[in-house]
């Protein structure tokens, strides 16, 4: 007899055996012309990413990946769990000196958590997050495959993209596969923008704000990332009534008490913007006053809370005195089931794997085939290196690169990444099928949660390195399916 999990992880890949049971019926002439259909609608959807000033499409997997709502159910769960978790840091952060030293941000950018990290702040701490994860849902052990790889707490990318994308493959591929498989139920996940729009919305209520215009800041000139303010303010306005700007820092102004972009007075801002980030654009003459301004009247959303987004936090919660210290049992439970062992990486002892205590870089250095090393604080996949990719003495050259930055380095345990194969164009228009990874993001809120997957050749997935999207599409079983 299947336990209910397991017979969720049996109906996830019956159902996709039979997407891609359809996909291999299609003759190859008609499922070139079907990919090259969504390649295009892509381009017109603006689903693009900016590299130095050059327009890339991103590209859309033919495939959908197939998840059931039970199991998107517990992820959310967990998801939620974890991301209410790390809301909570900065109180941790001051009160104990352990999860200081873990956390330890440069003093100019603590004094700003200090400041700005008010009882305020506290009963009002929206956070809107992705956060990155493996899971194989078409596996009967699906939910030990569930690992959370790292927290990203303000400014995700995505927001257009990954609807767009959903968008593109429901108009393309979705009616396809019903019509060569009419049992087939598949439909597109929850939209990431409904979701952002009902935080914000609930943040004005929240802190007495009446108005309705809304600035997404971010690093407006920098010709790099994804191409979506456009779109996503366009969206915003006609789905929900509310004016959508975007703005650079140095394109605000502070009048009075008030924060404005142009002539409009903002009432909320949506940041991609760190504390370090406007440190830097202040040391070359930018006036972040208004930015300023917009935390200490807790008008930005993340929250100052959003500034221990590291890498590091995943030690927090993998660290057994530290779980028992700060965590109740349902979070510790969850923790040690889905958080990876991390360690800032440095000459110290420390709890093991194996939940003993050791010298951390002997550990490293001996166990490379295990682990992954990545910068603390960075994103985008720079920096990362794959322990089992990687020859002993790089390994042992980047431990030692590590150990000299002044910027910190985590080691982490390498969990198995998903791999799925897509359909591809060579270069000649001619058909091929090869593997990809597979990592996901959940972005959790009280009114639901937003899924999308990212796909790539190499370990390191993420679309900032070239990879592409992955839709996932919630299924639903059939009468007579077969498990």
């Amino acid at each position: 007899m299947l336990t209910p999990v397991a017979e969720a992880g049996h109906v996830a890949r019956a159902l996709a055996d039979r997407v891609r049971t359809v996909l291999h019926t299609i003759g190859e002439p008609e499922l070139a012309r079907l990919m090259e259909t969504i390649e295009g609608e892509a381009r017109v959807a603006r689903v693009v990413y900016l590299h130095d000033d050059i327009v890339e499409p991103v590209r859309i997997m033919a495939t959908p990946m197939v998840a059931l709502p039970d199991q998107l159910s517990y992820v959310r769960t967990v998801t939620l769990t974890l991301h209410r978790a790390l809301k909570r840091l900065p109180d941790l952060y001051f009160a104990d000196s352990d999860v200081w030293r873990v956390l330890e941000l440069p003093a100019i950018e603590e004094a700003w958590l200090r400041e700005y990290w008010t009882p305020a702040a506290r009963a009002s701490n929206t956070v809107f997050g992705r956060h990155d994860a493996v899971c194989d849902f078409g596996s009967a052990d699906w939910k030990q495959s569930l690992w959370f790889l790292e927290p990203n707490m303000s400014g995700i990318g995505g927001l257009h993209l990954a609807p767009s994308a959903s968008r593109v493959l429901a108009r393309t591929m979705l009616p396809v596969l019903h019509r060569m498989d009419p049992e087939l139920q598949l439909e597109t996940a929850q939209d990431v923008r409904g979701l952002l729009m009902q935080e914000l919305i609930d943040h004005l209520e929240s802190i007495g704000r009446r108005g309705q215009t809304i600035c997404f800041v971010e690093p407006k000139y920098s010709g790099s990332g994804p191409d979506e303010q456009v779109e996503l303010a366009r969206y915003v306005h006609d789905h929900f009534g509310y004016t959508v700007c975007h703005a650079d820092p140095s394109e605000l102004e502070l009048d009075g008490g008030e924060v404005r972009y142009q002539d409009r007075v903002i009432d909320l801002a949506y940041r991609d913007y760190g504390v370090i980030d406007l440190l830097e654009v202040a040391a070359e003459g930018v006036d972040i006053a208004p930015m300023r301004a917009l935390f200490a009247q807790n008008r930005l959303v993340s929250s100052i809370a959003a500034e221990l987004d590291q890498k590091s936090c995943f030690e927090v919660l993998t660290d057994p005195e530290l779980l028992e210290r700060h965590f109740d049992s349902d979070e510790r439970r969850l923790f040690r089931r889905h958080i990876p062992w991390t360690r800032v990486l440095g000459d110290r002892t420390t709890t093991l794997p194996e939940s003993r205590n050791g010298e951390l870089l002997p550990f490293v250095a001996s166990a490379r085939e295990r682990l992954v090393i990545k910068p603390n604080r960075s994103y985008g996949g720079t920096g990362v290196l794959v322990g089992a990719e990687t020859e002993p003495a790089a390994w042992a050259a980047a431990i030692e690169g590590a150990l000299r930055d002044p910027e910190r380095w985590v080691v982490q345990l390498a969990v198995p990444l998903t791999v799925m194969e897509f359909p591809s164009l060579d270069d000649t228009g001619r058909l091929q099928r090869e593997p990809y990874y597979i990592v996901l993001g959940f972005t959790p809120s009280t009114y639901g949660m937003a899924t999308v997957g990212r796909a790539s050749q190499q370990r390191v997935v993420n679309v900032a390195q070239h990879g592409g999207i992955c839709v996932v599409v919630i299924g639903h079983a059939p009468g007579r399916l077969v498990v």
